[in-house]
């Protein structure tokens, strides 16, 4: 049988692990996990990535070295995987000497297959912060579906690709200036030679047929050269053979996949060619549908033009929402893994996230209702209510000892146990949401046999009696908590422990425990306390809320000194309908009406403005925003993310601010 090695997305070393990021760990732990009960050899590999100018700015900003950013992140990324059971083989990092030398064979091996272009390109400059601006540092309008404040080199609505210079209204994520553009060499990725190689491998099934669709879309239009070189100032790896050149960090950052490999190869004595050169393994990545692109046409075109194995299967997976809505901070929903563990048990949040998760790729609700309800239902009323139940009248009432079967026992036991296969199935084409609901059928058949013969009440007038159908209640249970093992592993080893084995194993689904000892009931799982989970999200709402107060800026009168605001009656609103968010305001200043572009939202007039002085920046220079000119800037603050304009109480008085 082929050797499973599996990652998961490399997590930014620029910011702590938070529920979104969660969703994809656990759903490759699970899986891993499964593979792991089977016997079967897999190994689990991920790291951080660690380069690019994210990381190089935050470390500048904090008077530290990139490199102890990246330690402390590292160390914090351990933490808390670790406290959610995500068990990795290894967790390495990018910036480590295996990913250069393997970043750079690769490199090596395309440059000497004609697959590397040069040519000078104009780049965007920001001249207040002195540096060429990365893809992730210059933000402007989409120019496929118009959506505003995306990234340099990709659109998150629509997930097109594209080049910097393509953006509408670019502007300097770091300053808001607006670019300038120099020209500089730049290295380019000629990915079209592989179009037609990489066409063959999506029809051959190595992702979602959804996934493969959108890509086919791409193929249309051609696929265009890729830029894999970046200017210094920037925190990565050189480039060989060139001077003041360093790989975009989408170029190294998957290589973390297969130095990842190389370091745990080389401390396991193992072979790093048996798997990233040989046919005899399967490597399957865990990723979320916004790096689709990078990882089913760059990732998979640079190992077919140096020489090394293509993925197996690309795993891909939607996003988290929250009650409903997008993660967000000033609602307290954006939570991270660590404030989550100081409220909740993380067992909690692997099972949930169980029945939501399939093979499709969906986005699933972090529902807390739902949540509390899963929890209670589940977990408490109907698996940890067996062994409960069974362990404390055997106990209390059989000496601490389980009987043996009877006929009606073994049947229950039989039915139970022949689910098995059919919820191994459902594990192993990622159907967790099915397994769990198996698992509950099971569980509640477990139920029902004890509540049809009321062993509490048979014990007290017949202990023995009583005591073979808790044994065959427990014994069945003991292949629901052997199946439920892969999603909750502490859970199942608890379980393991009062039946005093060392382990709970597929190879043991027939084992049966009779006229044997077995421990006390050792407490498995407590209801929700949603007092608890209100708790967590106010932390989060203020942890935030602190946060942004600690990052201001403090400002010198001096600062302020150029600046006139000024009241302003709002005469009219108009929503901008091509833009998310944009309204053309019509004002009315000293001299005379005036036209601002705003981002309040298209139902700024519903809020009782329109008719009220709002304090605008007067004296700003008129920009262009989407076509329209903007003379001037309103001073908003936000409640519940939503955008309020500062007024005058007064809508008589005007004055002037300087």
């Amino acid at each position: 049988m082929k050797k499973l090695l599996v990652t998961s997305a490399l997590p930014y070393a620029n910011g702590p692990i938070h529920l979104g990021h969660l969703v994809e760990y656990i759903q490759t732990d699970i899986w891993v996990r499964y593979w792991r009960l089977r016997a079967r050899d897999a190994i689990y590999l991920c790291a951080d990535d660690t380069h690019g100018t994210p990381i190089m700015i935050r470390a500048r900003d904090e008077g530290i070295q990139p490199e102890e950013l990246i330690e402390r992140s590292h160390k914090s990324h351990r933490e808390d995987f670790d406290r959610f059971y995500i068990q990795f083989d290894n967790y390495y990092s990018t910036h480590s000497e295996e990913n250069r030398e393997l970043s750079s064979e690769i490199y090596n091996q395309l440059k000497a297959g004609g697959h590397i272009a040069e040519r000078n390109i104009e780049q965007a400059y920001c001249v207040q912060c002195g540096m060429f601006l990365p893809d992730r540092y210059i933000r402007g309008e989409c120019p496929k579906c118009g959506a505003e404040d995306q990234y340099g080199d990709s659109c998150e609505i629509c997930m097109a690709t594209y080049t910097s210079r393509d953006l509408v209204e670019p502007f300097c994520a770091e300053c808001a200036m607006s670019p300038e553009w120099r020209e500089s060499k730049h290295l380019f990725f000629k990915l079209g030679d592989f179009q037609d190689r990489l066409k063959d491998w999506l029809d051959a099934g190595h992702t979602q047929e959804e996934i493969a669709n959108k890509l086919r879309e791409w193929f249309e239009d051609g696929l265009k050269d890729w830029d894999i070189s970046r200017d210094a100032p920037y925190f990565g790896f050189e480039i060989p053979g060139e001077e003041n050149k360093y790989f975009y960090v989408w170029l190294d950052a998957p290589v973390g996949y297969m130095a990842s490999t190389a370091d745990w190869c080389n401390r396991n004595g193992a072979n790093f060619d048996d798997y990233w050169r040989s046919d005899d393994s399967e490597v399957y990545h865990f990723i979320g549908k916004d790096i689709t692109y990078f990882h089913a046409l760059f990732w998979p075109a640079m190992l077919m033009g140096s020489g090394f194995r293509t993925p197996t299967q690309l795993c891909v997976h939607g996003f988290l929402t929250v009650d409903g809505a997008k993660m967000s901070k000033s609602r307290g929903t954006f939570v991270n893994a660590a404030t989550y563990l100081e409220h909740l048990d993380p067992q909690y949040l692997r099972y949930y996230y169980a029945t939501k998760l399939n093979s499709r790729v969906e986005d699933i609700d972090l529902s807390f209702d739902d949540f509390v309800s899963r929890v209670d239902s589940d977990l408490v009323n109907k698996l940890a209510n067996i062994p409960s139940r069974v362990l404390s009248i055997v106990h209390k009432r059989c000496g601490g000892e389980l009987a043996a079967m009877d006929e009606t026992g073994r049947a229950l036991f039989d039915q139970v146990r022949s689910q098995a296969d059919n919820v191994g199935e459902q594990y192993a084409a990622r159907e967790f949401a099915q397994v769990t609901r198996s698992l509950n059928e099971m569980a509640a058949d477990i139920n029902t046999y004890l509540n049809d013969h009321i062993p509490w009440t048979v014990a007290k007038e017949d202990p023995a009696a009583a005591n073979i159908v808790l044994t065959s209640a427990l014994n069945a249970f003991k292949v629901v908590a052997t199946l439920l093992k892969p999603i909750l592993p502490e859970f199942s080893q608890k379980v393991a422990d009062m039946l005093r084995l060392d382990d709970l194993a597929w190879d043991d689904l027939d084992t049966v425990l009779e006229n044997c000892p077995v421990n006390k009931y050792d407490r498995l799982a407590d209801r929700v306390d949603r007092k608890k989970i209100d708790a967590m999200v106010e932390a989060t709402r203020e942890s935030f809320s602190q946060a942004e107060d600690v990052a201001a800026p403090v400002l010198t009168t001096d600062a302020l000194v150029d600046c006139a605001f000024e009241t302003m009656l709002l005469a009219s609103t108009e929503p901008l309908t091509d833009t998310d968010k944009l309204s053309k305001l019509t004002v009315t200043a000293q001299d005379g009406p005036r036209q601002v572009i705003a981002g309040l939202g298209h139902d700024v007039a519903e809020r009782g403005v329109v008719g009220k002085n709002l304090l605008v920046l007067a004296n700003l220079e008129p920009k262009k925003l989407r076509g329209h000119e903007s003379q001037g800037m309103i001073l908003a603050g936000t409640v519940d993310d939503v955008p309020i304009p500062v007024q005058v109480p007064d809508p008589q008085t005007r004055c002037h601010v300087e």
